[in-house]
């Protein structure tokens, strides 16, 4: 896929002319709903193999065969070009895909409720040709080591028509919040553990399409870390002989000694020892209680992830990532309204009713708008978009890692799709 950010003047007939698709073809790619509205500053994903390049000036054959990793003989002979010959500003030149990555895509869903809403279905639908694991959110643990489940109806079909398997996220959920006492109780009693485990497997196997169990056990007391270690140990022992994988979802920590209820319990290096891979939550720096800023800024991502490699084993290791953004309203008072989450797709209407054009900070590699409402109050909007989806998989390709997973399925995000399949080779189990 090429990525083209909108210009002005811009229209899509005219940006379909200047990469060979059809109109027809960019407004699917991109599920537009209003084609001929376009907003300055908006990235579009062009269907095409491969990407083109309009040279500039001081540009070379060499030095655009580097930046894009290619031999500049080779370049030279798919344009029909002369290697030695001096090139013209403007000249557009077709610069074939690399190789795409083997990895492992999860997306975790949440049904809310006693049933799967339709647009959770439908999304499962768009999602699953693009996934390893369809991640049922959650089946919250009890003191007693009985579990409640969510509701699954119609999703281990959609999963295994589309050749993705289930995995199930065990949490310590307690009355909409994580539970540090929750999990002591549980950590602490093997007796409790082994009631659980057996809950477990007796879920698994009533769903059906499971070969992952996904422990996201947060907020644990700091003194809890040895015994979580222990706990997943037991876990492994347990599922592994009953053909499960067993995972972990770990807080986004930069150093081993990193302190806060949310870090302190995760042990990157003794966890990563014992499970089969880890999902690492690198996203919420920006959040709904917090002031503005991007929501996954790809500098901090890298620092977690760089830090957790130095911990944990690369084909164990799983980005984080966001499908959704925040809208916050100006000035950000601590403790005021929160932000209102928005997917990509709503932020572009936002930003095309409020005719604002939208930006983008290469630090954070996020896109971003301001605008001001019908009542005259301002607002700022970060959220993802294919440029900054296109950084973070390009820093999983650079680093190695396992793959990606997606929190979570609900909020529309068509280009993202697109983009795995322009980027990875999608491990189906």
């Amino acid at each position: 896929m090429h990525i083209h950010v909108v210009q002005q003047g811009d229209s899509l007939w005219k940006i379909s002319q200047a990469y060979g698709v059809t109109v027809d073809q960019i407004v699917d790619a991109n599920k537009l709903p209003n084609p001929n509205q376009l907003v300055i500053g908006q990235a579009l994903v062009i269907p095409i193999v491969g990407r083109f390049y309009w040279v500039k000036p001081g540009d070379s054959l060499w030095s655009i065969a580097q930046r894009f990793g290619i031999n500049y003989v080779t370049l030279s002979q798919i344009n029909g070009l002369d290697p030695n010959q001096t090139l013209w500003v403007g000249l557009r030149l077709y610069i074939p895909s690399p190789p795409k990555m083997n990895a492992e895509i999860m997306a975790y869903i949440e049904p809310r409720g006693d049933t799967v809403s339709d647009l959770l279905l439908e999304q499962a639908r768009e999602a699953s040709p693009y996934l390893t694991y369809l991640a049922l959110f959650s089946y919250q643990a009890k003191r007693d080591g009985t579990l409640t489940a969510p509701p699954v109806a119609g999703l281990p079909e959609i999963a295994k028509q589309h050749g993705a398997t289930m995995s199930m996220v065990i949490t310590n959920l307690e009355e909409g919040a994580f539970s540090g006492e929750l999990g002591r109780d549980i950590l602490q009693s093997t007796a409790v553990q082994d009631i659980l485990f057996d809950n477990i497997v007796k879920e698994a196997r009533k769903v059906g399409g499971i070969t992952d169990i996904h422990f996201d056990f947060e907020a644990l007391p700091g003194d809890q870390r040895v015994a979580y270690g222990n706990f997943l140990r037991r876990a492994v022992q347990k599922f592994h002989p009953e053909g499960y994988l067993v995972s972990a979802a770990l807080a986004p920590k930069t150093r081993a000694d990193q302190p806060g209820v949310w870090f302190e319990a995760h042990d990157y290096r003794l966890i990563g020892s014992i499970v089969d891979f880890v999902v690492i939550m690198t996203y919420e720096w920006g959040y709904s209680a917090g002031p503005p800023l991007a929501v996954s800024p790809i500098g901090e991502v890298e620092k977690v992830l760089r830090y957790a490699l130095t911990e944990i084993p690369a084909n164990k290791i799983m980005m984080g990532q966001n499908l959704y953004g925040y809208d916050w309203t100006l000035p950000y008072v601590p403790g005021g309204p929160y932000a209102k989450a928005l997917s990509p797709q709503r932020a572009l209407e936002l930003a095309r009713r409020y005719n604002v054009m939208i930006q983008f900070d290469p630090v954070a590699s996020a896109p971003f708008f301001n605008y001001v409402d019908e009542s005259g109050k301002q607002h700022v909007v970060w959220f993802e978009d294919a440029r900054s989806i296109g950084a973070k998989f390009n820093l999983v390709k650079r680093l190695g890692l396992r793959g990606v997973a997606y929190w979570k399925l609900g909020l529309p995000f068509p280009q993202n799709w697109l983009l795995i399949g322009s980027n990875f080779n999608v491990k189906k189990l």
